[in-house]
């Protein structure tokens, strides 16, 4: 096996790319090393190797640039300025596996150095609803050649971002991306962030010139495996069906939110609408005196409590108990018991967008803030990619659909929520937007507060895989559906 492969490593300065370079040249696959450099000054070579001049490390120039490089057999990708170390004989493994499956690229688990302390990071598996463009392949990847250059010739669009996404996505269409869960090798991770901080870069403002060309990439991507739908092919939705004693119902689901809960129902009651609502608060068998507290305002005819039997409901099973509750209204909007509304207007705003949009569903703004109501980065998240006319697939992309969320409660008690306490809202959006127009509104209507006892403020690393490997679940099974009704029309 040795004497396959051309290694591409970023390049800054000697010091930054040494190590990387050493521990490299010692590996007897390996037969040639090319860096990659985005300054205008950057020599022609450096550390005995060829410097190869990109306008950004993303970008489709770079995609092209190591294609034309790629002269091994294979082409292992390094994706970052730190150190790479590998485990021993661990070239040979990938190649060993690659040849055995047949796979087009390879990515493994491996060891990451935070501050000099090595812990395990373990990747998940690449699937067909692996689509997002922030997906964890690690920094190490390792491409057939022949693959790539393919890949790199097939892309059309310039990209100066989602040049190495759409790489991957081209590379799926033509084979397997192998996940080897073996550790393989050493990194140092750079984003220390904790997790409840790193969910939101995708709806960061600043970001938004990026997040342009990755939905590019991945609308391009569907048409090519036939899950792309029509923009404004919806099925038409009557708001009038059914009889409802309330237009709306408040809906918050909790569960041992002793210090918030108490702000979201005050803020739920004090609504002011010109129609009649409520609000429905579930209890999931809470044990720190939340109960106490939802008892609290019982003495206001607009609250309904329920209690849930100690059986397993998660989120999505609260959420279906309000809906199927006879009390319920016609439109169910959502209230996290963490959050709050921004002001007294919200109910109605949302009742007005379902009329005037004529959805059957609808998505508003918030604004991210701290448990006192001050203003945290990134700000107002208005998920202005959520666009008319490409929203309904963009969402199969994004990790999210944003909030606060309204539903219309018939169509809802007909497709009920997963039973499961992550992602439930985003698998019914999906569902929701494969038939039915979705509406919006720009107006923040909701206060997100971080705080520490968030459920997802900061996850380990097998919980942030196991929601990330169930929300790609979700866009596997719904890309599968789309696909079908296509096939079907």
């Amino acid at each position: 096996m040795a004497g396959r492969i051309i290694c591409f490593v970023p390049y800054r300065e000697d010091a930054q790319a040494a190590a990387t370079v050493a521990a490299l040249r010692s590996e007897k696959p390996v037969v040639g090393i090319r860096l990659l450099s985005t300054a205008e000054d950057a020599p022609s070579e450096a550390l005995g190797c060829p410097v190869i001049k990109v306008p950004g490390l993303s970008s489709t120039a770079a995609v092209k640039a190591i294609a034309t490089h790629s002269r091994g057999d294979y082409s292992l990708i390094f994706t970052k300025y730190t150190s790479l170390q590998l485990v021993h004989y661990s070239l040979e493994r990938m190649i060993q596996l690659m040849e055995d499956t047949g796979a087009v690229m390879a990515y493994s688990d491996h060891f990451a150095s935070v501050d000099g302390v090595l812990s395990q990071a373990p990747k998940i598996d690449c699937q067909s609803g692996s689509l997002r463009d922030d997906f964890d392949f690690g920094s190490m990847l390792l491409y057939r050649s022949d693959i790539l250059r393919s890949c790199a010739a097939s892309l059309e669009a310039d990209y100066a971002y989602a040049g190495m996404y759409a790489l991957r996505l081209a590379a799926w269409r033509r084979g397997e991306l192998l996940h080897i869960n073996e550790y393989l090798y050493y990194d140092v991770e750079s984003d220390t962030r904790a997790s409840g901080v790193k969910q939101f870069d995708y709806v960061n403002p600043r970001n938004r010139e990026v997040q342009v060309e990755m939905e590019q990439a991945c609308t391009h991507h569907l048409k090519e495996i036939g899950g792309w739908l029509e923009p404004s092919d919806f099925e038409d939705i009557d708001l009038s069906a059914g009889e409802f004693g309330y237009e709306a119902s408040v809906v918050i689901p909790c569960r041992n939110r002793v210090r918030t809960i108490g702000y979201a129902i005050a803020s739920a009651l004090a609504q002011k609408t010109d129609f009649k609502y409520n609000v429905i608060v579930v209890d999931d068998n809470s044990t720190d005196g939340t109960v106490d507290v939802i008892k609290s305002f019982l003495g206001d005819e607009k609250l309904i409590y329920i209690a849930q039997d100690p059986t397993w409901h998660a989120i999505g099973g609260n959420w279906n108990a309000a809906l199927h509750h006879p009390g319920c209204g016609r439109f169910a909007l959502q209230l996290d018991s963490d959050d709050t509304y921004s002001g007294p207007d919200t109910v109605q705003k949302f009742v007005e967008a379902f009329r005037e949009q004529n959805c059957a569903m609808v998505v508003g703004t918030y604004r991210m803030t701290d448990f006192e109501g001050n203003m945290l980065s990134p700000g107002i998240i208005d998920h202005r990619e959520w666009t008319p006319d490409n929203g309904r697939n963009n969402a199969l992309r994004i990790n999210g659909l944003g909030a606060p969320r309204g539903f219309f409660t018939p169509l809802l008690r007909e497709m009920n929520f997963p039973t499961t306490k992550y992602g439930e809202d985003y698998a019914v959006g999906l569902r929701v937007s494969r038939r039915y127009r979705i509406g919006r509104i720009y107006d923040v209507l909701y206060n997100c507060r971080r705080w520490e006892g968030n459920s997802d403020a900061a996850l380990d690393v097998v919980s942030v895989n196991a929601n990330n490997f169930y929300k790609d679940k979700i866009r596997t099974w719904e890309l599968a559906a789309r696909i079908a009704h296509n096939t079907e029309r």
